[in-house]
């Protein structure tokens, strides 16, 4: 793999300037192990987006990491499942999306397109029962709670 595009964008982005780490190094070495990819030679880097941005936006409900994969850019939070964290989920994500296009426009522009970018991993089990209305509310927004994040089963 060549420059990282993610690199790139987030040495442009003043919020999170110099913060791009190599392989999956910004994330915790717990949530390294719930991503799975067919080459690990195509991970063009991370970004912990929450603690990065901790410091400009303490009391919002940021969302934890940008990775690319085959020059794509995919948005990954680790939060526990349970029906009363989908409000939480749902406000990361507005965040995200909201700071992506105001503040980090050239990591936006990278945003995975083969694929879904934007992505909830669950930790311990999912307390979401499928086919109930916060289930549905969640597939509305395209952000079910998975195991582990497995690129080949996106």
């Amino acid at each position: 793999m060549n420059t990282s595009r993610l690199k790139e964008a987030v040495d442009e982005t003043p919020d999170v300037m110099g913060n791009h780490k190599e392989g999956l190094m910004a994330l915790k070495a717990s949530d390294r192990k719930l991503i799975i990819v067919p080459n690990s030679r195509k991970i063009g880097g991370s970004l912990d987006i929450d603690n990065t941005t901790k410091r400009l936006y303490p009391n919002d409900t940021r969302w934890d990491y940008a990775v690319e994969y085959d020059d794509e850019i995919f948005f990954i939070e680790i939060h526990p499942a349970s029906t009363t964290k989908i409000d939480v989920m749902l406000s990361k994500l507005e965040w995200l999306k909201e700071w992506l296009k105001t503040k980090a426009p050239r990591i936006d522009a990278l945003k995975a397109k083969s694929k879904p970018p934007y992505h909830w991993v669950h930790t311990g089990s999912s307390k979401i029962a499928k086919g109930s209305k916060q289930y549905k509310q969640l597939a509305t927004h395209k952000l079910l709670p998975v195991k582990v994040w497995d690129y080949a089963h996106l």
